[in-house]
């Protein structure tokens, strides 16, 4: 299945979230209308929300519940996307300005606070235990990635367990809470939860090294932002840091150095030690046998249109452009 055929299968319910979104997005502060729309009006995929979804159709659920945890999801996503181009001092994302860029630092950060916190007013109308605490701890958790990567910022000795450490945290755990909680509200048997907690844990781990990948081989037009941003701001993402671990002493201290004071200026030096020491075909390679154990996480589901979305959507995260 392609994308489009994906997003035909639960085209009624993404309306839905749409709809809701765009009404609690809705605030009496003129500056949060603008900004929040902004950013949500901004062409993302939606992946996250189109997971819950799609999970929790799979799972056979046949409430309402699954379009407010959807629309939360995108709010919780929305609001880290907010911080994290503040904290990373980005200009541009999905194509266009960040909202920092537009509006300022201070306006963003506190847009994606009163993201947050609409976020929880929607997890209460829920009314379910369950999910709050699902939604609770995976915020803290992504707020923990967070810092975990500010930490790893501008050091060339962090090890590719502190980076998937990080990626697991600020990343990956979103994806897993958006496909666990579809099983919740379906009240799947724990194993299948569990199952579709490991399905999105897996597929956001590839989703990111796929994403790191393209840090370094796609261009700015089909990123949406500008190649080799992650080396600007000193990010140690896998692809550098194997291809520190496989350099030769020349490359080694290019990029350390690179590592340690930002910047682009042997953004083509680099660029060859890492297609040189094959740092790009590890990190696929590595994306590809997490979208191979998430495939695997959804046997335990009856076969369905569903499922199969659910399957295809593994192989589209490492088979990407953009």
């Amino acid at each position: 299945m392609n994308f489009n055929a994906i997003r035909q299968l639960v085209a009624q319910d993404m309306q839905s979230v749409d709809d809701l979104i765009r009404r609690r997005l809705y605030s009496d502060v003129v500056l949060i209308n603008q900004l929040s729309q902004y950013i949500i009006g901004s062409g993302g995929k939606r992946l996250r929300p189109l997971l819950a979804l799609l999970v929790a159709r799979a799972c056979g659920y046949q409430g309402t519940h699954h379009i407010d945890v959807a629309a939360i999801i995108e709010f919780i996503h929305t609001a880290t996307l907010l911080h994290d181009d503040v904290v990373d001092e980005s200009d541009m994302r999905r194509g266009q300005e960040t909202a920092n860029n537009v509006w300022g630092n201070q306006a963003a950060v506190l847009v994606g606070d009163f993201l947050y916190s609409r976020s929880f007013e929607m997890m209460v109308s829920i009314g379910s235990m369950r999910v709050m605490e699902i939604l609770s701890t995976t915020t803290n958790i992504i707020a923990e990635g967070e810092v975990m990567q500010l930490l790893n910022c501008h050091d060339p000795d962090t090890t590719e367990q502190r980076y998937m450490d990080v990626i697991h945290s600020k990343t990956a755990k979103l994806f897993e809470a958006a496909t666990q909680l579809g099983a919740i509200l379906a009240e799947r048997p724990e194993a299948e939860e569990l199952a579709m907690a490991k399905y999105g844990m897996h597929l956001g781990t590839a989703f990111q090294l796929v994403d790191d990948v393209l840090d370094y081989s796609a261009s700015s037009e089909e990123m949406g932002k500008n190649v080799g941003d992650d080396l600007a701001e000193g990010k140690p993402t896998l692809p550098l840091i194997i291809a520190l671990q496989r350099g030769n002493p020349e490359q080694t201290e290019l990029i350390r150095h690179a590592i340690e004071n930002g910047g682009l200026e042997h953004i083509d030096a680099i660029q060859q030690a890492i297609h040189q020491t094959q740092a790009l075909e590890y990190t696929m390679e590595k994306a590809r046998t997490e979208a191979q154990l998430a495939v695997e996480a959804l046997q335990i589901l009856a076969d369905s249109d569903f499922k199969t979305a659910l399957e295809s959507l593994s192989w589209l995260a490492v088979n990407r452009s953009h």
